[in-house]
């Protein structure tokens, strides 16, 4: 208990100077610092929020305790308090449970078709449509960065940026992270004439956004840019300019393609930033996995190779492998309802979070 009640006393210590910062002019002459302040501030207030209630409760319980000796109305009173307290107490614990420092975060999404050619690329479409409308269902916005698609229309290559609406200690880094490594699908393809069930697959890529690009070095040098016209299916012409850009990190053979934006200028900024957040993910995953060494596997691998979820057409079922989920509602999970699923994949984690504390 004293350690929370320490940990608590940090926060509102570092609350009140984000607080101060936050009334200074001065920082909103710093777009940048500004909202880094305001995000921090945002994801402390539901602690501040609990604390605060908690200490009123508190102060309500012992007034309705030394009223109830003179009025039997106020020990009900008493007894209803002190059950918020405990609910009150739970849920603080909960919010000062160690986390995911990324959980906050902003995400670059890309999802790739794999083996199984065209009936590939069209289940990875069916991906993305399934994280776009759960996004749009929880207060994230989704922006198309880049994108190859095949000739029945299918996803052979998409890179996307999920964003929260407002800031939140649960962005949505906290929610997408699990769903990096490869998922198998089995059924009939469009593209099958005898009805036979085919296993097909796609791989996703999912690594939080920094910030700033100056959070990770970039050597210009190391860079190959290449700027070609954006074409969407069949090669048609999106753009009448050639605005899309490629860039290369050479050391990493890390390839970023963006082509949103109408102008070069904007593209390349775009993809700049996409390429940081590649080369920030991949210096944090070295990292852990040395700090990893001789321990447990968690919850969420590092190894993007790893087949994590297969989703089985005939049997309406999604099973995800490495928590042993299935569920009989395959059609739902693809229209985004994913919410279920996400749960226990969080669950998961901070159980193991838990444990390893």
């Amino acid at each position: 208990m004293s350690n929370q009640v320490s940990a608590v006393d940090d926060i509102l210590s570092e609350y009140q100077g984000l607080e101060a910062q936050l009334a200074d002019p001065e920082l909103h002459n710093d777009p940048a610092a500004a909202r880094r302040v305001g995000k921090r501030y945002s994801q402390l207030q539901p602690i501040i929020r609990v604390h605060d209630e908690l200490s009123a409760v508190k102060g309500d319980l012992e007034a309705a305790r030394e009223m109830a000796h003179e009025d039997a109305e106020f020990a009900a009173e008493a007894d209803r308090l002190a059950e918020r307290q405990v609910e009150l107490e739970e849920k603080l614990a909960d919010l000062l449970a160690p986390r995911d420092p990324h959980d906050a975060d902003d995400i670059v999404m890309e999802i790739k078709s794999g083996a199984g050619g065209e009936e590939a690329a069209l289940f990875a479409g069916e991906l993305a449509r399934m994280y776009q409308r759960y996004a749009e269902k929880h207060g994230f916005v989704t922006e198309v960065l880049g994108l190859s698609e095949s000739d029945l229309g299918g996803v052979k290559d998409m890179t996307l940026s999920i964003k929260s609406k407002q800031p939140s200690a649960d962005g949505a880094w906290s929610v997408f992270k699990f769903e990096g490594g490869v998922h198998r699908v089995q059924r009939v393809p469009v593209t099958e004439s005898q009805g036979r069930i085919q296993t097909s697959a796609a791989g996703v890529l999912v690594y939080p956004e920094p910030d700033e690009i100056e959070a990770v070095e970039i050597d210009d040098k190391d860079l190959r840019v290449d700027v070609y016209r954006s074409s969407g299916k069949g090669g048609q012409g999106v753009n009448t300019t050639d605005s899309a850009v490629r860039i290369t990190h050479l050391p990493t053979g890390i390839v970023v393609t963006c082509q949103k934006e109408r102008s070069q200028i904007q593209n390349k900024a775009r993809a700049m930033q996409v390429l940081a957040a590649r080369l920030q993910q991949q210096i944090e995953e070295a990292a852990d996995a040395e700090a990893a060494e001789g321990r447990a596997a968690q919850i969420r691998t590092m190894d993007r190779s790893e087949r994590i979820r297969t989703y089985n057409w005939p049997e309406n079922r999604v099973s995800d492998h490495r928590i042993g989920y299935k569920s009989n509602n395959l059609d739902s999970v693809l229209n985004g309802g994913l919410e279920d699923l996400f749960t226990a994949l969080q669950t998961a984690e901070r159980n193991a979070r838990l444990e390893a504390e």
